[in-house]
């Protein structure tokens, strides 16, 4: 059993000397040359970056991310030493499912910012009563304004057994789970803790937006048309996009410094993967304004959480085998998404597959890019999921 404290009430404050530094370096910053090519196949654009830098410096609401965040309850929490930052949104609807969703890599839980009101309250945004959730989103350690561990072991399993106990500490005794990136590996770890002991196991069903599976060698022989264009976008990511992930779970200390020193370099390396990883048409404006963009950027800078946030690589890449999970698991594929399983691509993982919907539209941030469609998603799979 885990050991958790008392849940704490937390207020968002932000420092006027860490707006003033920031502006400070912003205004000093030193920037590379330009690419050498038109587009972003060496990375982020050096006009782009020119572009947002002098926005965050001259228009941005350096205390945005804080009016944002303060929109709903904020907690501490303390499990097995470490606190844990969450919002907790209960619904109207006392019958409502909880839930605890997770982020991921560079994300936080300003992802969910727009599906908040809809899951909770669906009556009031054209949803009934019955599809409603409470809500538990906690920040993964080291990640935003949860804390830092200052120890190896806070791995994907560690957390996923984290997530049970806040939930136990919340007072649900039976609830569902939720993710998308590391937030799928952790909610998929929180299934495979049930073992088969479904009917016993407090979790009721899972859900993930990044069904996190490995091809199985019948898809390898004989892939389909839908397997094959699956296949090719995990080779586009290991052979153009995956140096982000060698370096943090192998160095993520290193990497750490030049993050926590540059807010441009910061913003660079999580804004690069809101393009890769989106279905934005070739520019992440074209989904996402740049206020959101910053939001999520300045929550990572404020906390300086480059190295933490990286440990997380370091911890659970290469962690073992993912074993077969028998509790009932929905599956939502966007098309952008880094992987695009098929629904058989998963079946040798996922015994007892409940909803499964392959989508037109949607990235690998499909709560903050696609918000209806995230919210249509999870109220199909709770029908399923519970019956």
């Amino acid at each position: 059993m885990m050991e958790t404290g008392q849940v704490r009430d937390f207020a968002v404050g932000i420092e006027d000397s860490a707006i003033e530094d920031l502006r400070r370096r912003l205004a000093h910053a030193r920037l590379p040359e330009k690419e050498t090519v038109e587009d972003w196949d060496q990375g982020i654009p050096l006009a782009y970056v020119e572009e947002l830098t002098a926005y965050w410096r001259d228009e941005y609401d350096m205390r945005r991310v804080g009016t944002v965040l303060s929109q709903w309850p904020n907690h501490l929490i303390a499990i097995d030493g470490l606190d844990i930052h969450f919002l907790h949104i209960r619904s109207p609807e006392a019958d409502a499912t909880p839930l605890v969703m997770t982020h991921g890599w560079p994300g936080s839980v300003l992802e969910f910012a727009d599906v908040i009101g809809p899951l909770t309250d669906p009556v009031a945004h054209g949803g009934k009563a019955e599809d409603a959730f409470h809500l538990v989103l906690p920040s993964l350690p080291g990640y935003g304004f949860s804390g830092k561990p200052e120890a190896p072991g806070w791995s994907v399993l560690k957390i996923a057994m984290a997530w049970r106990a806040l939930m136990a500490a919340l007072g649900y005794e039976r609830f569902c789970a939720q993710g998308g990136d590391w937030g799928s590996a952790v909610t998929i770890a929180i299934g495979a803790l049930a073992g088969e002991n479904i009917d016993g196991d407090p979790c009721r069903g899972i859900h993930s937006n990044m069904v996190w599976v490995t091809p199985p060698d019948e898809v390898m022989a004989n892939p389909t048309e839908e397997e094959q264009a699956g296949l090719d976008r995990i080779a586009w990511y290991r052979t153009k996009d995956h140096g982000y992930s060698t370096q943090q779970s192998t160095r993520p200390q290193t990497l750490g410094y030049a993050l926590a020193d540059s807010p441009v370099g910061q913003m660079a390396w999580i804004v690069e993967k809101f393009h890769g990883w989106s279905d934005c048409g070739g520019h992440p404006e074209n989904v996402y304004s740049r206020d959101r963009l910053l939001d999520n950027v300045m929550l990572y800078w404020l906390t300086n959480s480059a190295a933490s946030s990286a440990r997380l690589y370091w911890e659970s890449f290469n962690s073992g085998e993912m074993p077969q999970i028998h509790m009932p698991m929905g599956g939502s594929i966007f098309p952008k998404d880094i992987l695009t399983p098929s629904r058989r691509w998963a079946e040798k993982t996922f015994r007892n597959i409940v909803y499964w919907n392959r989508l037109e539209q949607g990235g690998h941030f499909a709560a903050m890019e696609r918000a209806e469609l995230f919210v249509e998603e999870l109220r199909a799979w709770q029908r399923a999921a519970t019956g």
